[in-house]
């Protein structure tokens, strides 16, 4: 599997709604970018480790990492390879044991940024999910695919509230597309 390394770059606000934030990250060029959803607790830990908040350094995130760290050291890296039901599937990788733990997307970013274990994206993946980043930019774009069924049919609602009928027929087709793959998968 070939694989792009990603970098944190900071969180932002979803408007519209107050209890997610977006967490952004580029490839090491710093030319393109993803997007990950996540609750507005996990956008409040990552702000704090963003503004070096002091009190951080003895928050159990940090706390965990400095004990495996110094009792077996820590050969992790985190790889997101493929996008399952809207979300990001990502995966803590022991690279001694080779031995994989699911984690959801949000946490593995905190764990990124908290214990320095690089985070990756799968090529095909990033190519078909990375858009162009703009570091001044006032909005974000986020794939369609990568939100979870409950803000696509927000989304779909706003879209059609605000007539905006081209979005609506946009985000109408990415859910038929995923009822069809539920209803396959429940046969």
């Amino acid at each position: 599997m070939t694989k792009e390394r990603l970098i944190f770059k900071g969180v932002s606000e979803i408007v519209g709604t107050e209890d997610l934030g977006l967490l952004i990250l580029t490839d090491e060029t710093g030319r393109l970018q993803i997007t990950i959803v996540c609750d507005k607790a996990m956008a409040v830990q990552l702000e704090l480790r963003v503004k070096r908040i002091p009190i951080t350094r003895i928050m159990l995130p940090e706390v965990l990492c400095k004990l495996l760290k110094n009792s077996c050291g820590l050969n992790y890296e985190i790889v997101i390879d493929t996008i399952i039901d809207g979300q990001y599937r990502t995966l803590l990788y022991d690279k001694e044991t080779m031995e994989t733990t699911l984690i959801r997307a949000s946490d593995a970013v905190l764990l990124s940024v908290v214990g320095g274990i690089p985070i990756y994206m799968e090529s095909g993946l990033m190519k078909r999910q990375a858009v162009i980043y703009n570091e001044n930019s006032k909005g974000v774009s986020l794939p369609v695919n990568t939100i979870s069924d409950e803000m696509l049919q927000a989304a779909l609602d706003k879209a059609i509230a605000d007539e905006n009928y081209e979005l609506a027929s946009h985000l109408r087709d990415e859910k038929n597309r995923r009822n069809k793959k539920n209803e396959k998968t429940d046969n």
